[in-house]
C-alpha cells in the first residue's frame, strides 16, 4: 500500500508514528496524525491551518486527552482501527479522482471524514471551517483538474539583447550622466556605481531623499566607493559594454518598469533591480551601508502605489487570481482576470459590453487549469506567453507617446497571442480578436 504515497504522504505516516511513540502511546490514534498533518502543511493546506491560528504544538497539547499516553517507551507501534481506516479511505480517494499515487491531500480529507476519533472535536475548538476545507481538498485531489504544468510554458532564463537595453536607456539623463562619470573613471565597461552615482546627483528628487534615509547619499556612496580597489564584483561572465552584473541590473529595471505599469525605466526601477541583484559593487556599498533592503523596497514602491497605475492594479489582481486557485505561476488568462477584476477602466469596459463577466471567465481557467497546490510563499512568476504580452503593451504604450500602458493597451497584446490561454478563453465565451480590437477603438473615442 505504502508504495504509492508519495514522499509527503508517507512522511507525514512516518511523523504520526513518531508522535505516538514520543508520548508513549501503545497505538497510533488518527489524533497523532492530525499533529503530523499540521507539521507538515503546505500551501492552501498550511494557509487553513494559519487562518484558523492552529499549530502543531497547540494540537500536541489537546491530543493527550484522548490518546491515553504514559511515560513508557514502546520500541514500535501499530495503528489502530480508525488510523487503518483513514489510510484505505485515502487509498479510496485516490483512485476514484484518478490518481495513480496517494498524495498529502488525500490523508487529509479522509482524516477530515474520520468520525471515529476525536479530530473533528478538536478542529471546531478552533472555528476550523471543516466542510469548506473538505471542499478545496477534494478539488486539489481531481486528477482531471490537477495539472501543475502552465500550459503556456514559464521561461525563467529570459535575457535581453544589449541593443534592446540601449533602445531603452540612450535617451535617459540618468544614462548620459553615467557615460559621463564613466570616462572620468578610468573604466571603459559601464557598472552599477556609475549608473548609482548619476541618481544621487539629483539629491532634490523624491528617490534621493528616500535613499538618504537609508544612509545612502551622494558623499556616504562615494566614501565607500573609493575603497573598493577591484572589479571582481561585477563580472560573473565575459566583459561587455555593461559589465555583466549592470546588464543583469538594467534588464530587471525594464520588467520592473513593466510590472509597475510604467512605459519608461525610472531611477526607482533601477534602484530595484540592483536591491535585486544582490550582488556587484552598488550592491556592496549598500550592505555596506547596512540598508534594509525590504524596508527600502517598500519605501521606493509606496509612492508608485499611491498613483494608482492600471497596469500594476491588474498584475496585483492577477496574482491574487493565481493564489485564489493554489497557483505560483501567472499566464495571459490571469492577466484577463486582472483586467476584469479591475472593473472600471477601458479594458474592463470593452470586455463588459461583449457581455463577458469575471464570474465566467473564472469558471472557464479553473476548467482550463484546474486547482493547484503550490507554496504560497514561493515567488509569482510570469509565463513566456505572458512576458510577450506585457512586452507589446509596453511598445504600444510607448507607440502612443504615454508615460503609462494603460489596461487597453495589456487587453490588445493579448490579442495578438492567438494561441494564448488568454484568447482561449475568450474564444469559449463566444468573442474573438476582432471584436475586442473594434470594442478598443468605440470606447477610446468615447473618452
Amino acid at each position: 500500500m505504502f508504495e504509492r504515497f508519495t514522499e509527503l504522504a508517507i512522511n507525514t505516516v512516518y511523523e504520526a508514528q513518531d508522535s505516538a511513540i514520543q508520548s508513549g502511546c501503545q497505538e497510533v490514534y488518527v489524533e497523532h496524525l492530525l499533529v503530523a498533518i499540521v507539521k507538515n502543511a503546505k500551501g492552501i493546506s498550511l494557509r487553513m491551518f494559519r487562518n484558523a491560528h492552529i499549530t502543531a504544538e497547540a494540537i500536541s497539547e489537546d491530543i493527550k486527552a484522548y490518546t491515553s499516553p504514559t511515560s513508557k517507551s514502546y520500541p514500535s507501534v501499530t495503528f489502530n482501527k480508525g488510523f487503518k481506516e483513514v489510510l484505505k479511505h485515502s487509498l479510496d480517494l485516490a483512485t476514484k479522482s484518478g490518481n495513480s499515487n496517494i498524495l498529502f491531500e488525500h490523508l487529509f480529507l479522509a482524516l477530515l471524514s474520520e468520525k471515529s476519533g476525536h479530530v473533528q472535536e478538536i478542529l471546531e475548538k478552533y472555528n476550523f471551517n471543516i466542510l469548506q476545507a473538505k471542499d478545496i481538498l477534494n478539488k486539489l485531489v481531481q486528477k482531471k483538474t490537477k495539472k501543475l504544468t502552465h500550459p503556456e510554458g514559464v521561461d525563467s532564463n529570459e535575457v535581453r539583447k544589449i541593443d534592446e537595453i540601449y533602445k531603452n536607456f540612450e535617451k535617459s539623463p540618468i544614462f548620459e550622466k553615467s557615460v559621463s562619470k564613466l570616462s572620468t573613471s578610468g573604466y571603459e565597461i559601464l557598472g552599477t556605481e556609475q549608473i548609482v552615482s548619476s541618481i544621487l546627483d539629483n539629491s532634490d528628487s523624491n528617490l534621493a531623499k528616500t535613499l538618504a534615509k537609508f544612509g545612502i547619499t551622494q558623499q556616504s556612496f562615494e566614501e565607500k566607493l573609493a575603497t573598493l580597489n577591484s572589479r571582481d564584483a561585477e563580472y560573473s561572465g565575459r566583459k561587455i559594454v555593461f559589465t555583466p552584473n549592470a546588464f543583469w541590473v538594467m534588464n530587471n529595471a525594464l520588467q520592473i518598469a513593466k510590472e509597475l505599469g510604467s512605459s519608461t525605466v525610472l531611477p526607482e526601477h533601477i534602484i530595484l533591480g540592483i536591491i535585486n541583484s544582490k550582488k556587484g559593487i552598488a550592491h556592496k556599498i549598500f550592505k555596506e551601508i547596512d540598508v534594509d533592503f525590504e524596508e527600502l523596497t517598500e519605501q521606493i514602491i509606496k509612492p508608485i502605489e499611491k498613483q494608482m497605475p492600471e497596469t500594476l492594479i491588474i498584475l496585483k489582481l492577477a496574482k491574487e487570481e493565481a493564489r485564489r486557485i493554489g497557483r505560483n505561476v501567472v499566464g495571459t488568462e490571469m492577466f484577463l482576470l486582472g483586467i476584469l477584476a479591475e472593473g472600471s477602466a477601458v479594458g474592463a469596459k470593452v470586455l463588459n459590453n461583449l457581455e463577458i463577466t469575471l464570474r465566467d471567465a473564472r469558471k472557464i481557467v479553473e476548467q482550463q487549469l484546474g486547482f493547484g497546490n503550490e507554496y504560497f510563499d514561493n515567488e509569482i512568476v510570469f509565463t513566456q506567453r505572458a512576458k510577450n504580452v506585457l512586452e507589446k503593451a509596453w511598445k504600444l504604450a510607448q507607440e502612443a507617446k504615454r508615460e503609462r500602458i494603460h489596461s487597453e493597451d495589456l487587453l490588445l497584446a493579448i490579442t495578438t497571442e492567438q494561441n494564448s490561454l488568454a484568447m482561449k478563453v475568450l474564444e469559449q465565451l463566444g468573442v474573438d480578436a476582432v471584436e475586442i480590437k473594434y470594442g478598443i477603438l468605440k470606447e477610446i473615442e468615447k473618452s
